[in-house]
Formats: structure tokens, sequence, C-alpha cells
């Protein structure tokens, strides 16, 4: 029995083995997240617009600078202001708008209890050395409040959220490969 126990273990040893150096070594790397090509180095990211009918005036600055930062911290691209850019990313806010989701009914008198912030920002991708036409998509999020809270102080409270929300979205849809 003790035999069939030392047989059984090398077996068992041997299949790990075998099994551990079939799999392959991947590198992972922090830095470098994006299925880029060798020949991009350069990329051009234009001011995010607000076209939306309402307008959050630090929408707009917080959510490009976040954008550029992600970008320039996660990829090996360098920024440029010139127009003969390998990538060239543009956009604006379509829509900015808040809508009641939840309703309570409270002693027969019936109150809002959950508001929603909407936010959708339309974006080009250029591919300039490609010579593809534009790509361009839609990324939306919303964003929940309390229905005691003005949308003023809601805003306020939510910018960070909106911001790296939408950013890391757009990033996702530029340069993930799924």
């Amino acid at each position: 029995m003790k035999k069939f126990s030392a047989i059984s273990s090398v077996f068992f040893i041997g299949v790990l083995i075998t099994a551990l150096l079939n799999t392959g070594c991947h590198v992972y790397s922090f830095k470098e997240t994006t299925p880029l090509a060798d020949s991009i180095k350069t990329i051009r990211i234009q001011y995010i617009e607000n076209r939306a009918p309402y307008v959050n005036p630090k929408l707009s600055p917080n959510l490009t600078e976040r954008l550029k930062q992600k970008i320039l911290n996660q990829t090996r691209l360098s920024q440029t202001n010139n127009e003969d850019a390998h990538l060239s990313i543009s956009g604006y806010v379509s829509d900015y708008s808040p809508s009641t989701v939840g309703i309570s009914n409270t002693q027969g008198k019936t109150q809002t209890s959950v508001n929603r912030l909407t936010v959708t920002v339309h974006i080009t991708l250029l591919r300039q050395l490609e010579g593809k036409p534009p790509q361009e998509f839609d990324v939306s999020r919303s964003f929940d409040f309390s229905a005691t809270q003005s949308l003023q102080a809601a805003e306020n409270q939510l910018l960070d959220e909106m911001v790296r929300n939408l950013a890391d979205e757009i990033f996702n849809h530029l340069f993930s490969n799924w």
C-alpha cells in the first residue's frame, strides 16, 4: 500500500509540474493596457465641450483633464497639440439631464425619493496613421441622488464620481480589446 501511495504522489507531482510548465508565462504591465501598434506614439486630446442643454461648468474641464491623465499614465503615448498626431480624440457632452426614478407614497402623499442625473458624452477618435474613417461612440452614465438635494448640491457631491466613471468608460472604449 505504501508503494502505491509513493507512486501516486510522484505521479501527481509530475502532472502538476507538467501542467505548470505548459501554461506559459504571462507578463502583465500596469503601464501599458492598450492594444496599440508600435508605430502609434502621439495623441492629441482636445477639450471636451459641453453642448448639453443644461451646462455644469465644472464637468468639461475636469473630464478633459482626467481623461488626459488617464491616457498619459496608462499608455506609452505622448501628448501633442499638433494636428498630425497619430491619434486624435475630441468630444462633447451631449446630454446632462435630471429625472425622477423613485417615488414613495407616505401617508397618502406621493413624494419623490430618488432622482437620477444622466450624462452622455459623444467621442470621436481619429487614427491618422491608419487612414480609417473616424470612430464615433457615445458613453452614457447615470448617477442617483436623493430628491431632498437640489440639483446643484447633487452636482457638487457627484462631480468626482461622474468624472472618474466617464473617463474610465471612455478610456476602456478607446483602448480595451473587449
